[in-house]
């Protein structure tokens, strides 16, 4: 039986699971690994999926996971150390360790593996995490995948005898860049390489960013795929325009102001709504979109995701029409 769930308010349900290991796998990197107290199974989860961390100060963090969902005792995680950061992935090095306790929220999927024939993954640095999983099911099913894997050097590469295993044991095949002594991705190269085959990027904002370009620029944009840590800081704008939303099961009509983002507004007129991160990066408060159209600045939509139109993520996206009716 999946571990008790002991809480679901406004945010994601969460578990109350051990610390059972901690391990410095590159230096900055830690790697973390959780499980129920009774030895239980946890809820499943796919490549891809992240959890909400809920750390002792009362911060929330988001992280892949990175372990195998097959092994259902434990959840793998690993944090990379920012000092420059907003403090959680430094309280989770100096203020977590084996034997303690955390709540977890349920592991949620914004960044899944879609069938395809073959697959080509670019991740740097920390972003190797939510790819590695990847890797390990299309793997497992057979299918060809490149992995090109870029760090600050050498020591940096996190997990590579994991990879290097997964390679020699399917049909893989890897190319390590350590910054210091190879420079940067060729990413041009790598674009062209992957003609027919469908491309996952995680890592540093700039990465993603000249990745999306240089598929744009190759005419392969719809076939690329990213997720990323932090919020593109020109994604998130408090917008300057007022505008209405009515919410169609609720039978509530909200006035949006500028500063004002629709998920605060909702709640102010008594709507509870799950959320997380709270800046466009986790999908907790993905909403359906019935009618208006959408100025989108999340980090989690694909452009055809964004043409249909269909949905948004209401903590940072908002109205380009003078309204909405979202499904809430």
């Amino acid at each position: 039986m999946p571990a008790t769930l002991l809480s679901s308010t406004l945010t994601v349900p969460t578990q109350l699971l051990r610390v059972t290991a901690v391990q410095e796998i590159a230096p900055g990197i830690r790697s973390f690994e959780f499980s129920a107290a009774d030895g239980s199974e946890l809820a499943e989860w796919t490549p891809g999926a992240h959890v909400d961390v809920h750390l002792p100060s009362g911060k929330i963090r988001q992280y892949s996971l990175c372990g195998d969902p097959e092994h259902r005792s434990v959840y793998r995680i690993a944090v990379l150390e920012v000092c420059e950061g907003r403090g959680g992935s430094a309280e989770m090095h100096r203020a977590v360790a084996a034997g303690g306790e955390l709540r977890l929220g349920i592991p949620r999927n914004d960044f899944p593996v879609v069938p395809a024939p073959a697959y080509v993954f670019v991740a740097g640095g920390i972003g190797i995490t939510p790819i590695l999983a990847m890797i390990r099911e299309v793997a497992a099913a057979g299918r060809p995948w490149k992995l090109v894997y870029g760090a600050r050097s050498e020591a940096h590469l996190a997990f590579r005898a994991e990879l290097d295993s997964l390679a020699a044991t399917s049909w893989g095949m890897i190319t390590y860049v350590p910054q210091d002594t190879a420079g940067h991705m060729d990413l041009s190269q790598i674009v062209r390489d992957s003609a027919g085959q469908s491309v996952y990027c995680c890592g540093p904002g700039p990465l993603m960013d000249a990745l999306g370009s240089e598929m744009r620029a190759q005419g392969r944009h719809t076939e690329l795929r990213l997720e990323r840590f932090s919020a593109d800081p020109v994604q998130v704008r408090e917008g300057t325009e007022s505008f209405r939303v009515e919410l169609s099961e609720s039978g509530l009509t909200v006035d949006v102001t500028p500063g004002t983002s629709v998920l605060e507004a909702i709640r102010a007129a008594g709507v509870a709504v799950a959320s997380s991160c709270e800046m466009g990066i986790c999908g907790t408060c993905e909403t359906r979109v019935i009618a208006g159209e959408i100025e989108h600045h999340d980090s989690i939509l694909t452009e055809a995701e964004r043409a249909a139109g269909n949905v948004m993520m209401i903590c940072v996206s908002r109205a380009s029409s003078a309204g909405l009716v979202l499904a809430r």
